[in-house]
């Protein structure tokens, strides 16, 4: 029915199956399941435990054995990044004008230089834009994430957080363009819509067999879930009319209310094995 996205390499498509499948079993899975699972996603052994090690490098995933059986369990890190995530991906907040901006600055010693890298990566991944060199601005409404984020990292104490309203001399719209690369934001909801309305209406006329539902939403839900880290929650009002993240989105909701069930079912049957 649909083919992993060229975009989604195999440590992507693992962190969503844990992030789907995991949590409510304790959030480990053995080696044998998620290997059975990746099969069912064009994704061979191999590839499997190469990605895995990467993740286990990365802090995403730690080697656990449950009654004898190899396996990997989420860390504790990686669990509060996936609920924070869920918030973004799937009930897909977005500011108002009213909400205003939240501005951040840091200082970092030069003695200390790794964690004004680490800064930056993290304040990109969140969805910040860059208003000036070492001035960074998104919606009002991300403070709470952006300083648990932050504190979970020890990075929280480098930073100084305003929040506030745009009184320059420009068009708010146009500085917003110049913050954040909406263009590149454009083609990425494009590229999501061309490849998955075709999907939604091949399945209007009912759910898929599960089989089917589950080769689907897993690439599916990984292509989107990058996309509300790029846009994170932008006004409307400051954005081009008729929006394509307002499309993207609906077409998301849509697919994950008919495909989330159907992939469920068939996931519980190949950790049943």
């Amino acid at each position: 029915m649909s083919e992993p996205s060229p975009e989604a390499p195999p440590r992507q498509l693992i962190t969503t199956l844990y992030g789907l499948y995991a949590r409510d079993r304790d959030d480990w899975l053995s080696v044998a399941a998620l290997v059975r699972m990746m099969g069912e996603l064009g994704v061979d052994g191999a590839a499997v435990r190469s990605s895995v090690s990467r993740l286990k490098r990365r802090d995403v995933l730690h080697s656990v054995r449950v009654d004898g059986r190899a396996g990997y369990a989420l860390s504790p890190a990686t669990l509060d990044i996936l609920k924070e995530g869920d918030v973004r991906i799937f009930a897909r907040p977005r500011a108002t004008a009213a909400d205003g901006w939240l501005v951040l600055v840091f200082s970092v010693p030069e003695s200390e230089r790794e964690k004004r890298h680490a800064l930056r990566s993290q304040l990109t991944r969140l969805g910040f834009g860059t208003a000036a060199p070492g001035v960074w601005v998104a919606p009002g409404t991300l403070y709470d994430e952006v300083a648990r984020a932050l504190e979970r990292l020890g990075l929280l104490r480098y930073t100084e957080f305003f929040r506030g309203d745009y009184l320059g001399s420009g068009d708010v719209q146009g500085r917003v363009r110049e913050w954040w690369d909406l263009d590149q934001m454009e083609r990425l909801y494009g590229e999501f819509r061309d490849r998955y309305a075709p999907v939604r209406d091949r399945i209007a006329s009912g759910p898929p067999e599960p089989g089917e539902a589950f080769e689907t939403y897993v690439p599916m839900l990984t292509s989107w879930r990058r996309l509300p880290y790029l846009d994170p929650g932008l006004p409307l009002e400051h954005l081009p009319r008729d929006w394509i993240g307002v499309e993207a989105g609906d077409l998301f909701e849509a697919l994950d209310g008919t495909l989330r069930g159907p992939a469920a079912d068939h996931a519980r049957a190949l950790l049943a094995e």
